[in-house]
């Protein structure tokens, strides 16, 4: 069966301080509840992040990593870097990173690897732009971003693997997909991974939708068969919306 999952990346918002207190009135209202939640604070917030929700089952994850092991990469932070300090799942290929400092398919494909040795977590990011829609190009953009960014991967490795569909369209314009928009392509993501790797890896992959999620259409999207969480962008920095998008899973 697979797992629920909301996770609310912070991008680069909220100071030491604000973090914490964001984090702690996070943990304060939690109810109950069978998703899991992940937040994505910034890389300086990371080992506080951590030390905040120990014991809390809110799992914290990195924004970004880069490929290599370590060297002369000024600025950037390595997979072993993030695991020493207890964060053991990391967003990638999210399309900020793809169209502002121009990461490639095969990048992306060489972070997930190295992400992968060192048993992390990896939520990777796809999905096509508004002009990509408008041309009914938009299932052939996302079928070749999985294939160049996943396909390279052996099976045993989709477990480490969650899936997070984001039309760039939708992305902080107030836009959204609709719930049948979405649905449709999950479900042709589904299909895809299927193919390639059997009924059984498919069925128990995590697809998660993200594009401008928040708490009045949460519910409605989330009852999709084949959406099975969100990744969330402004409404995460609100406490009382992120946990009425995850309480989406509930109602």
């Amino acid at each position: 069966m697979r797992k629920n999952i909301v996770a609310g990346n912070w991008k680069m918002h909220k100071n030491q301080h604000e973090t914490v207190a964001l984090l702690q009135e996070i943990i304060a209202q939690k109810k109950t509840s069978t998703t899991e939640i992940i937040v994505a604070p910034t890389f300086v917030n990371l080992a506080k992040a951590v030390e905040i929700t120990n014991g809390s089952e809110i799992n914290v994850a990195a924004q970004n990593t880069h490929q290599a092991e370590g060297g002369a990469f000024t600025g950037e932070i390595s997979a072993g870097m993030l695991t020493d300090i207890g964060v053991t799942t990391v967003i990638l290929g999210h399309s900020e990173r793809r169209a502002y400092f121009h990461e490639t398919d095969a990048l992306i494909a060489n972070k997930v690897d190295t992400a992968l040795k060192h048993n992390m977590r990896v939520i990777f990011c796809f999905g096509e732009e508004l002009k990509d829609r408008q041309i009914n190009n938009h299932f052939n953009v996302v079928e070749y971003q999985l294939r160049d960014g996943l396909f390279h991967l052996e099976k045993a490795d989709w477990r480490n693997i969650v899936l997070a569909y984001e039309p760039v369209w939708a992305i902080g314009t107030g836009e959204t997909a609709s719930p049948d928009q979405a649905q449709e392509m999950h479900k042709f993501i589904r299909e895809l991974v299927e193919k390639v790797y059997g009924f059984d890896i498919a069925n128990e992959l995590s697809i998660l939708y993200g594009g401008s999620v928040k708490p009045d259409n949460a519910k409605e999207i989330f009852s999709k068969p084949d959406v099975d969480g969100g990744l969330i962008g402004g409404a995460a920095l609100n406490a009382n919306d992120f946990l009425a998008i995850v309480q989406g899973f509930e109602q």
